[in-house]
C-alpha cells in the first residue's frame, strides 16, 4: 500500500493532477519521471518525509512500492 502523502508528494513534484500509482508502478510507467524527475522526486520524499536516503538505497528501488517501503523503515527508526 502507498500512502496518499507519498502519492501527492510524488505526483506533486512531477505536476501531475490525476495519474493512478500502484506499489508496482515503475518511474519508467509515469509521465515525465525520467532521471532528472528522479533526483527531484526522491529530494522532495526526503524533505516531505524528514528522511535521508543513501546513494545506494535510492539505486535499488525498483518500483513506488519499494520507495513506500524505504520511507516507513526510515522514519520507524
Amino acid at each position: 500500500m502507498i500512502t496518499d502523502e507519498l502519492k501527492r508528494t510524488i505526483l506533486t513534484e512531477l505536476e501531475l493532477d490525476d495519474f493512478v500509482l500502484h506499489p508496482d508502478t515503475t518511474a519508467s510507467e509515469v509521465p515525465g519521471w525520467d532521471s532528472l524527475a528522479h533526483v527531484r522526486v526522491v529530494r522532495a520524499v526526503e524533505r516531505a518525509f524528514q528522511v535521508r536516503f543513501s546513494t545506494l538505497e535510492v539505486l535499488r528501488l525498483r518500483n513506488v512500492g519499494d520507495l513506500q517501503v524505504l520511507v516507513d523503515r526510515k522514519r520507524a527508526r
